[in-house]
């Protein structure tokens, strides 16, 4: 729920139809973004970039174009999120569908929800327009994205809510069949902006049954103008014996109304019985709103891992990459 409510927050200027019944309406959004990249490498890629093939990146490239259209009455409703491109290819389930449900109001405190949705665990997303930084965390990399089955939302207060969840093990795309039953059980408790959420079960049809996944996703202001968020994440599978854990703070101060600074330092270790595998990500961005719609992002981005374990950038022990990309929201 709170991936899908940041969303629709950062895809602003929504075009608006109000039907006849007065109780109907039809929102359409969207967002598309390009970038152009360069490394310190000899070579291409460039890490945390969510494209289909980032150890390809070198130069311009396009992110994804993205249009959500969401039906919603009083009790129901219906999302289509339609996305196009290679940061689309790396994160849709089903081919050009990044998300699509149909949920009800069983009252005014719970929804359920049925379909295919962006994931609840994590701090960032997948549309750019919803993230501050261009680039995402490895924790973001490490999934799930996306899951296919059913929820259930309560907001017991404004402050306190909970969600429960069944789905596919979040590695069956929408449009392979689930032979073997492979499932995933999930839930969420939020209090205050802050959230614990736990996911266990299959990663995919032939995977172990026991994987195991918690995070806990939140931020606070610190001053009126510095935000700190806060995602850190444990994943273990006894079977397979691997993992990863990882934390990552999301520092951003707003200058203006159009302009802000932030700071991504972030450490992630994939794990297995014996030996665990290190990174360390810092990504400063400086983010400009060129105007009501187009934001432009620039971002510097150091990784540095004694394991080679650099996304995009495997041969490599650090690497630097600068990006500048362009994000429009409609």
């Amino acid at each position: 729920m709170k991936k899908i409510v940041f969303a629709a927050v950062a895809l602003i200027g929504a075009l608006t139809v109000n039907a006849q019944d007065g109780g109907t309406k039809l929102s359409i959004s969207g967002t598309v973004d390009v970038y152009g990249t360069i490394n310190s490498v000899d070579g291409s890629g460039a890490p945390g970039l969510l494209i289909a093939n980032p150890e390809k990146a070198n130069g311009f490239g396009l992110g994804m174009a993205n249009t959500v259209l969401s039906y919603d009455q009083a009790k129901s409703g219906v999302v289509a999120d339609i996305a196009f491109g290679p940061r689309a290819d790396d994160a849709n389930m089903a081919g050009a569908i990044n998300q699509l449900y149909a949920y009800y109001n069983l009252s005014e405190k719970t929804t359920i929800t049925a379909g295919q949705f962006n994931t609840f665990f994590g701090y960032e997303v997948i549309s750019p327009s919803a993230n501050f930084n261009y680039s995402v965390s490895y924790l973001f990399n490490a999934g799930p994205f996306s899951h296919t089955g059913i929820k259930l939302d309560y907001a017991a207060s404004e402050d306190l809510s909970f969600l429960l969840a069944v789905t596919n093990a979040h590695a069956i795309p929408s449009s392979s069949a689930n032979d073997s039953g492979a499932t995933q059980y999930g839930a969420q408790l939020g209090y205050k902006g802050q959230y614990l959420n736990f996911i266990y079960g299959s990663v995919a049809e032939t995977s172990a049954s026991d994987a195991l996944f918690l995070d806990y996703t939140g931020g606070f202001n610190l001053f009126d103008s510095f935000f700190m968020g806060i995602n850190a994440a444990y994943a273990y599978s006894e079977d397979d014996e691997a993992g990863y854990q990882g934390v990552a703070l999301f520092l951003e101060n707003s200058f203006s109304d159009t302009f802000a600074l932030g700071l991504r330092p972030e450490l992630f270790s994939l794990t297995s019985a014996d030996e665990s595998e290190d990174v360390l990500a810092l990504t400063l961005t400086a983010s400009s709103r060129l105007d009501e719609n187009l934001r432009l992002v620039m971002e510097l981005r150091y990784d540095s891992s004694d394991d080679y374990i650099i996304e995009g950038i495997a041969a490599e022990k650090t690497a630097t990459v600068l990006t500048i990309a362009a994000v429009y929201s409609f």
